[in-house]
């Protein structure tokens, strides 16, 4: 299959903006609706949201969804029905197994600094599951001019593991390095999206919050034209 790679520039995602939170869909979300941005394989949501100081989403359900929250700035004070409650700061990563049913709320207690975080869903090969969570801190070494895992379908793989043949990687790669990612299953579509800085892959230049679809390819070069931090999210692109 030739490779079909289309790069989506931070600009073009959806916004909505709710006073307290400010937030930027990939996917169609909310009020947003773009027929060509229902999904990319499993992968259905990828929110970067800033919620502002004091601010945060009240009580709410989800159902089969595996959900991912990564906080960039800032702590996420998490509490839920099946009776966890705690604080995921940055350099943490959270999921959430929604499965048979679970609500939630996500507030930011800082009085004066924004929350920053990215939530992502993926779509669980397994249908009314258990609901579980768990969270994970990450290693700030680990991925320096590499990549670390945060999720896989794995129980006793390195980060954390859903229910879906998913896997979500980050690097943070410094100006000139070049790093190689390779895809665990060649079927795989893989998504890119950059976190800070200037990377370049298969042609595309990433700056902030620029993010590049790929299918059809085994593996992604980047190199960075400055320090840059960015994840990749590889799915099933059948389900």
């Amino acid at each position: 299959m030739a490779a079909h790679i289309i790069k989506y520039p931070a600009s073009e995602r959806g916004h909505a903006d709710h006073g307290w939170l400010q937030a930027n869909h990939s996917f169609s979300f909310g009020q947003w609706y773009n027929p060509n941005r229902m999904h990319f394989g499993a992968l259905r949501v990828l929110n970067d949201d800033t919620v502002a100081p004091g601010m945060g989403f009240g009580t709410h359900p989800h159902d089969n969804m595996e959900i991912i929250t990564i906080p960039l700035y800032g702590t996420v004070s998490h509490s839920d029905s099946m009776g966890n409650e705690g604080s995921i700061p940055a350099g943490e990563v959270q999921v959430m197994s929604a499965g048979t049913g679970v609500t939630h709320s996500e507030f930011n207690r800082n009085k004066t600094v924004e929350l920053k975080l990215f939530q992502i869903w993926i779509i669980p090969n397994q249908r009314n599951v258990e609901p579980r969570y768990e969270q994970f801190k990450i290693d700030p070494f680990s991925h320096v001019n590499r990549f670390a895992q945060l999720i896989s379908p794995n129980k006793d793989g390195e980060g954390l593991w859903i229910h879906q043949d998913a896997y979500i990687h980050m690097a943070t790669l410094e100006e000139g390095k070049t790093i190689e990612y390779m895809a665990k299953d060649e079927h795989h579509g893989l998504y890119v999206m950059n976190i800070e800085g200037l990377i370049s892959a298969e042609g595309h230049e990433l700056s902030d919050r620029d993010a590049l679809s790929v299918e059809g390819k085994g593996s992604l070069t980047f190199e960075a034209k400055r320090n840059s931090k960015f994840i990749v999210i590889e799915v099933p692109m059948t389900f």
